[in-house]
């Protein structure tokens, strides 16, 4: 117990003692605010992506394209092929008619807002039963397409992005006009990022024929998808490959996360050393001009360990109010904040907003609890290490 006493009482003298070491206790908490900064600004970016792509599909809903085909973009499904899908055993109806819908994907170009550059947006061709495969899309302003009419419907997140989007306006894809009749909220998902319009207008408009490029279906419940896939696998008039719409998105996001954490992570190492170095540098300064007051406590028979621990406790407060404040700066600045990129799986901008989460934040508070024991170590050794005679000689 007299051990705990002396602990306490030494780290208490410490953080008391902090203020009259402020310019180097703030270089150590400035520099461990940094690391845990960027750490979660530059991954909340791949948990922004994720959340956005993954939102957009549930475990009840199926995506069935060409075998083999990666995305939406690289397959092609029959007229005959999307019938046999929609009409299998396992498919949810509405009455007697199926809830599923064949669908067409074709990029176009529309400027951003906020660079004026032109990007690439994807506008889908889909059935009426879209609205009804997919989870929380709703209209939230205007009207539906009509069917053969050039009209489309337009995600909130693709109008808050891109130029001439407005309910009402007209714009140009290649030779032909379209219409924006209408804007939909789909939970935040990547659907927002798209233009709905009546299929059968975009074959025609872009000269498809009777081709789509996939078909989603609502099942009756998940266990369905298994069963669904083997019959799809097992009918000579198609080869598909069957997948949930979570699985679906699941994969298609993750490219893109895996390189923005492939450069995050050692980003953050490297700065990391530096915030080492700075604790190391804060630590070495606080042992140093607290020698007379270390050797005293040593003299009045306080351990050598009461005073080696109280000064690893010393920096790694000080790392963690760093950590306390980066996360805090990265929340409120970084949290939210709507961007778009190019998904590299469907060659089209994807509208997503920086997520700060909480396990983004536990992660760096960790980070710079690790920096404080490492930061604090060394000088710590060297405190327990002080010399008593010499130390009191200079009193």
């Amino acid at each position: 117990m007299g051990g705990i006493r002396q602990l306490v009482a030494v780290t208490w003298l410490n953080i008391r003692n902090v203020p009259q070491r402020a310019g180097a206790s703030m270089v150590a908490v400035i520099g461990v605010a940094a690391v845990v900064l960027v750490f979660a600004a530059v991954l909340s970016m791949a948990k922004g992506f994720e959340r956005t792509m993954i939102a957009a599909g549930a475990d009840d809903t199926a995506i069935v394209m060409r075998s083999g085909a990666t995305s939406e973009l690289n397959s092609g499904l029959s007229h005959e092929q999307v019938l046999i899908v929609a009409n299998a055993p396992g498919v949810l109806k509405d009455g007697d008619t199926p809830l599923a819908s064949a669908e067409l994907y074709v990029v176009v170009d529309i400027k951003k807002k906020s660079t004026n550059e032109e990007a690439n947006v994807p506008l889908r061709g889909v059935q009426p039963a879209a609205f009804q495969v997919r989870n929380n899309v709703e209209l939230v302003e205007g009207r539906m397409f009509e069917p053969g009419r050039n009209e489309f419907v337009v995600g909130r997140a693709a109008q808050q992005e891109f130029v001439g989007l407005d309910v009402g306006s007209t714009i140009r894809f290649g030779q032909t006009d379209w219409n924006v009749v209408g804007a939909f909220s789909a939970g935040g998902s990547v659907s927002e990022s798209e233009l709905w319009t009546d299929v059968r207008v975009l074959q025609d408009a872009y000269r498809r024929g009777n081709s789509y490029q996939s078909i989603r279906v609502r099942l009756e419940d998940r266990e369905q998808l298994s069963s669904l896939e083997t019959l799809l696998k097992d009918d000579p008039r198609i080869d598909p490959d069957v997948l949930s719409e979570k699985a679906y998105y699941s994969a298609q996001a993750e490219p893109l996360s895996r390189f923005i954490k492939a450069v995050g992570y050692p980003l953050t190492i490297l700065m990391s050393i530096g915030a080492v170095f700075g604790a190391l540098n804060s630590m070495y300064s606080s042992v140093s001009a607290r020698g007379k007051e270390i050797a005293t406590l040593r003299a009045l028979g306080f351990g050598p360990v009461p005073v080696m621990v109280s000064t690893i406790v010393e920096s790694t407060l000080l790392a963690a109010a760093g950590g306390v404040i980066g996360g805090a700066a990265a929340f409120l600045i970084f949290n939210g904040f709507r961007v778009s990129t190019l998904n590299g799986a469907s060659f089209s901008q994807v509208v997503f907003d920086f997520a700060v989460t909480g396990d983004l934040l536990l992660q760096g508070i960790v980070a710079a609890l690790i920096i404080g024991v490492i930061g604090g170590f060394f000088p710590a050794v060297r405190a327990a290490r002080l010399p008593v005679a010499q130390a009191l000689r200079e009193l």
